[in-house]
């Protein structure tokens, strides 16, 4: 397998301009969310360069721009802030632990070839936490608006908190982030051609920051640690290790759904296929140096990789320069970021919140199946109120919970018992043909359990509620001519009904059986039990064979 990313010097010019331009877009987002996660302005860029860097490298979707997100940033603030009230002298040195494990669990995951697994997961849980998210940020980025610190207790401390806030708002800081929500929603397109809205805010609010307000009057980013950055020496204790690995597995999961999204979406705007396995172990190897060099933990950026491809980018040169502008800008140029206020960092973070709720589902949801509305409204209240660990599990556990409900509905109408008393053949089969409608009908106790697609253990109850008719015929034909896989639950309580009938007299014959069916079968012994002539290639046959046998009885015992 190749080890680096696909980079190429065929496309250098659209590859340079592709990543100049998400470098500029990734600046802004990166500032705005170190500091709402509470670990600074310089773990941003730090996340955003090496994320950036190792995932260009080592990924497997060469126009994919990866860097911290909001997402992601929500989840890592939380354990932040577990880490700091447990521990507070080692708590922050624990959080980028945590960012080295997610880093080593995505590099399991590509290890383990789970790529073209960890997106298949309902879309009302993944809706519901992504807006779950959405809300969360917008929540705990209010305070900062409005000119105060974000207050203890996470949401509900920021709740609780704000009507305090909005009667004592302080107007400078307060207009200044109003201002940079304006420049973001009310750009017009054509503008945005030519310079980010993100950007032209941090800009625009900085310089209206310093020459109307006054530098020392507002809450600015301040002084932001120039060269290289520290090593974190990875750093456990007894009482939270247990935590820190539940928070990593969150992080590369819900990193890993990101990225491997993000990577859909690049393919369908590219007209390429991205390798899922390759792309986690790059996802893995940067958040494992972020972590190492006190980063933040990111994931494939919808936005930067959109506006990296529509400028152009087509390789992973592109991913590689912007690491490149934005590690020129950590080394050599903090004192510019420093007067940044936090209001408009604050502004931009919410814009984001904005972006990641799902509107167009949650205006539709309930038209499209109310369970699954119900599902997704129930995931964006924990993710909110509880935490996105219990969301997550709870949605997985109910939606998984009426999928096989309905899975075994649908079986359930596979499984039909043919030539009882008193029923219509045609009506309940109508694919059967003449010759097997009239030995069916002829009640001579004949009946044929009709089995059809793939069987798991929704199928096997309605099988079972088969087996008093069953036990009153005298022969049995199991026609599993349309079935392709029989899973383990469903071949035992074929198994009961044949060995039910067999006690009872009666005889059994296997119709149309496929590999994987017949070799499971035989593994429980239903071969030897029958007999090797009870195998039987065609349906028609089978019921031949019984009809023979059934008049040879009858000579027999006249």
């Amino acid at each position: 397998m190749q080890i680096f990313n696909q980079i190429s010097l065929t496309n250098a010019k659209g590859d340079l301009f592709g990543g100049v331009t998400a470098a500029v877009i990734a600046l802004p987002m990166a500032l705005a969310f170190g500091v709402a996660s509470g670990a600074g302005a310089e773990a941003g860029l730090y996340g955003a360069v090496l994320v950036g860097l190792f995932a260009a490298l080592f990924g497997g979707t060469p126009t994919l721009i990866s860097e911290p997100t909001g997402p992601m940033t929500v989840v890592f603030t939380a354990v932040i802030t577990t880490m700091i009230a447990a521990n507070p002298e080692n708590g922050m040195a624990m959080a980028f632990t945590t960012v080295m494990m997610t880093g080593l669990f995505q590099i399991l995951f590509s290890i383990l070839k789970l790529g073209r697994y960890v997106t298949m997961m309902p879309y009302t849980v993944i809706s519901g936490f992504m807006s779950g998210i959405g809300f969360i940020l917008i929540i705990i980025q209010m305070p900062p608006l409005l000119g105060y610190a974000s207050p203890a207790g996470g949401v509900l401390g920021s709740l609780t908190a704000l009507p305090e806030f909005f009667a004592s708002v302080k107007p400078g800081e307060a207009a200044l982030g109003a201002i940079a929500l304006a420049i973001l929603f009310l750009m017009p397109k054509g503008w945005r051609r030519f310079v980010p809205p993100q950007l032209l805010a941090l800009v625009v609010g900085t310089l209206l920051a310093i020459f109307v307000l006054g530098t020392g009057s507002y809450r600015a980013i301040g002084e932001v640690p120039g060269g290289l950055p520290d090593i974190q020496i990875p750093t456990f204790t007894a009482e939270q290790w247990q935590h820190m690995v539940l928070d990593a597995v969150v992080l590369a999961l819900l990193g890993s759904i990101d990225a491997l999204l993000t990577s859909v979406i690049a393919d369908s705007l590219t007209r390429t296929q991205h390798n899922s396995d390759k792309e986690l172990m790059g996802q893995g190897f940067g958040n494992l140096a972020s972590g190492l060099f006190g980063g933040l933990p990111g994931a494939g950026a919808t936005m930067g990789t959109v506006v990296n491809i529509q400028t152009g980018g087509r390789t992973a040169l592109s991913g590689l320069t912007r690491a490149v502008i934005l590690g020129v800008v950590v080394f050599g140029a903090g004192a510019l970021v420093e007067p940044i206020p936090k209001a408009v960092l604050a502004g931009i973070a919410i814009k984001v919140g904005i972006d990641i709720i799902d509107w167009d589902f949650l205006r539709r949801a309930h038209r499209v199946s109310m369970r699954g509305a119900l599902i997704m409204y129930g995931v964006i209240a924990m993710t909110v109120f509880v935490d996105l660990i219990t969301a997550v599990g709870v949605g997985l556990f109910v939606a998984n919970v009426l999928t096989i409900r309905r899975l075994a509905d649908l079986q359930s109408e596979g499984v039909k018992l043919l030539g009882v008393p008193g029923q219509e053949i045609s009506s309940e089969c109508p694919e059967a043909t003449e010759e097997e409608k009239k030995i069916l009908g002829a009640s001579n106790g004949i009946v044929l359990l009709c089995l059809s697609g793939p069987l798991i253990f929704g199928s096997a109850k309605a099988i079972t509620r088969q087996q008093n008719d069953i036990a009153e015929a005298r022969s049995l034909v199991v026609d599993l001519t349309d079935v392709p896989h029989l899973g383990v639950t469903t071949s035992l309580a074929i198994e009961g009904a044949v060995r039910d009938a067999v006690g009872h007299g009666c005889h059994v014959y296997f119709a149309g059986m496929q590999e994987q069916p017949k070799k499971r079968l035989e593994s429980l012994g239903l071969g030897k039990l029958i007999g090797a002539d009870h195998w039987i290639d065609t349906r028609v046959d089978a019921l031949k064979r019984a009809v023979a046998h059934r008049a040879g009885q009858v000579t027999a015992s006249t």
